[in-house]
């Protein structure tokens, strides 16, 4: 980097060549310089992607394990649902409805299985349970729609990334 900044002038001078050849051992320097930038640039992007990489199945692994999770408690909320509370008739939790009615924007705290349960509830059960109108329920619907089908795509890049990335990992 010094023999870069020096002039070109006094650099000749100082070596005894001739100012083309000082400009070319400068562009060479250069050179040099640009390509260890562009090594040390690749070699961060592919460390955040080997980061993204684990993140990635981290993410995948807890939303294909809590799966079965789900079914069982919401088997168990059900059961409890209709024998001890004939008002709501929902099959959301307890938790689950909190979240709703106290959270300035439910969609993103609640879990990709919760979101697909609430999409799946009658909007007027939905707003009983809530004691919403109708209409404040079927908002709250769509954003968690919203929020699902994000969720989906981002899953389904991902997907992509990883497909993409095992096509080139066979490459020579």
């Amino acid at each position: 980097k010094v023999l870069i900044d020096v002039p070109r002038s006094d650099l000749a001078e100082e070596l005894a060549q001739s100012e083309t050849k000082i400009q070319v051992l400068q562009d060479t320097l250069q050179q040099v310089l640009d390509r260890r930038e562009e090594e040390r640039q690749s070699r961060q992007l592919l460390q955040l992607y080997l980061e993204a990489l684990k993140t990635e199945d981290n993410i995948l692994s807890k939303v294909a394990e809590p799966e079965p999770a789900p079914r069982k408690e919401m088997d168990v909320v059900d059961t409890g649902t209709s024998s001890t509370d004939t008002s709501a008739t929902t099959a959301l939790s307890d938790q689950v409805l909190a979240a709703l009615k106290e959270k300035p924007a439910p969609e993103l705290c609640l879990d990709s299985q919760d979101l697909e349960l609430v999409l799946k509830e009658d909007a007027a059960a939905l707003a009983s349970a809530l004691g919403w109108d109708q209409q404040k329920a079927g908002a709250l619907q769509g954003a968690c729609d919203q929020e699902l089908s994000k969720r989906l795509r981002q899953v389904q890049t991902l997907h992509s990334l990883r497909s993409t990335s095992k096509g080139k990992k066979t490459l020579p």
